[in-house]
């Protein structure tokens, strides 16, 4: 054990009572809070302190002394240091729960207004294999775990094809098996990571930035489609033409591969253009009918299913009856807008990345939408009040804002629309308890939707609707 300094105690028994934000559990030690990772609600643990603030103070378990009854068995190997699906170890009922409850206090306590009774977490039907995109990354040499270093003796520190340690931008763990994408995800990086090492290429070093491979993205469709990118860190024509060559021949089921050579120090393809080695330029995603267009770089949920059912949810807030002129603001690539244009006379999408617009209108086409308009620009400039004026008072608005949430100036606007009703979809509830309170004096809330899109981490997708005073 490390050394401890003389303010960082060790804690004995510590009762573990709430869970807490951020996907950490919480007790409580000489009425000061203690986050403890890797901890369910009624454990009692030994804890090292290893950060003390004033209000709080963080630690790592060094011994269970009683294992809750709450706990179960995680499912994945990289449990507890990858980073992600942090509440494997939590039942899904007890998520779903504290998901709820989270959005009830953070709507309460940050947005400070009145509302009904939030409905319970609406669950996944899926909790293994729903996510439709993972980004994989290759490094020289693989995360070793604290476990592995103490037992010592020889270890294979070989390169790695997997998933960033958390707060450690050059430090990745070579992944097995994820059960986070359906296949053929796993077997698809596992086969290029082998393919690699037995003909020499090297993995891309981010500090040294050197090395050939250097990611790897995956995109698999409800409607069974697949799309792989494979990121190559030099312009090595030969060896990217054998490994693309290999990966068309082994996993003849792809529907759209490409390649990228990316030779910036940042790992971002927005301003590269990917190169289509075989078969389509996109794979489709379908809904209710619907098709979408995906290419390499388009943005769609990455829970198809469940992204239906918050979709449903929207909709249902939205009580369309066919007459109405709907703004969805913040539209990314359009699927609400899409979604809702049978419903109401008029759609009306904005949205910042000129990219995701283009993939929109494309969508609309693609199914024969003829009801709606799409706008791409900076919120702030382009909703104002002469824009309302040019497209029409909207009887209803659909937020979908970043994480950030809404900026005071779109609120204005939108209070200045007046319309009948807004849905707010939020992917953070703080900031979006914050937007509430900033519309409850022309709006009330009639309605509270927790969804649950990522099952196995502590975050939420909240949907509210607000009603005209």
């Amino acid at each position: 054990m490390a050394r401890r300094k003389q303010n960082y105690p060790l804690i004995e028994g510590l009762e573990i009572t709430t869970l807490a934000a951020e996907g950490k559990a919480m007790g409580r030690w000489q009425d000061q809070v203690v986050f403890v990772p890797m901890t369910v609600p009624g454990d009692l643990v030994d804890v090292q302190i290893r950060n003390r603030r004033r209000r709080f103070m963080e630690g790592t378990v060094v011994r269970y002394v009683h294992r809750s009854p709450l706990r179960v068995e995680p499912f994945c190997a990289h449990f507890g240091v990858c980073g992600g699906c942090k509440w494997q170890n939590l039942p899904y009922a007890e998520q779903l729960r504290f998901k709820t409850e989270q959005v009830r206090d953070q709507l309460a306590r940050i947005g400070k207004i009145e509302l009904p009774e939030i409905r319970p977490c609406l669950a996944s039907a899926e909790t293994q294999f729903y996510r439709n995109k993972l980004e994989f990354t290759f490094a020289p040499r693989r995360w070793m775990t604290y476990e592995e270093i103490a037992a010592g003796g020889d270890i294979d520190a070989g390169p790695a094809l997997g998933f960033h340690i958390p707060n450690l931008f050059d430090k990745v763990l070579d992944i097995e098996k994820c059960w986070l994408q359906p296949e053929p995800s796993n077997a698809l990086r596992n086969e290029i990571k082998r393919f690699a090492l037995e003909h020499g290429y090297s993995f891309h070093n981010i500090r040294e930035h050197a090395g050939l491979m250097r990611n790897l993205i995956v995109r698999t469709a409800s409607t069974g489609e697949v799309m792989a990118i494979v990121v190559f860190g030099e312009e090595d024509t030969p060896r990217i033409e054998a490994l693309m060559s290999h990966v068309a021949e082994r996993f003849p089921q792809i529907t759209s591969l490409f390649y990228v050579v990316n030779t910036k120090w940042n790992d971002s393809l927005a301003d590269l253009t990917p190169v289509l080695y075989r078969g389509k330029d996109h794979i489709l995603e379908q809904m209710e009918g619907l098709r979408f267009k995906v290419g390499p770089k388009s943005f769609y949920q990455t829970n198809s299913a469940q992204a239906y059912e918050l979709y449903k949810v929207a909709r249902d807030f939205a009580a369309l009856t066919g007459g109405e002129t709907l703004y969805d603001l913040y539209t990314g690539t359009g699927t609400i807008a899409n979604f809702c244009a049978a419903r109401c006379a008029k759609v009306v999408g904005v949205e910042y990345v000129p990219e995701a617009i283009d993939d929109a209108k494309v969508n609309s086409a693609l199914n024969g939408i003829g009801n709606t308009r799409f706008y791409a620009g900076d919120m702030k400039a382009v909703l104002d009040d002469a824009f309302v004026a040019a497209n029409g008072r909207p009887d209803v608005i659909i937020l979908d804002p970043p994480r950030a949430g809404v900026d005071q100036p779109v609120i204005d606007v939108i209070l200045r629309a007046a319309p009948e009703r807004i849905v707010y979809v939020s992917c953070n509830p703080a900031t979006q308890a914050r937007d509430l309170a900033l519309m409850d004096g022309a709006y009330r809330v009639e309605a509270v939707q927790p969804v649950d899109m990522f099952p196995h981490t502590h975050h939420v997708e909240n949907v509210v609707k607000l009603v005209r005073r």
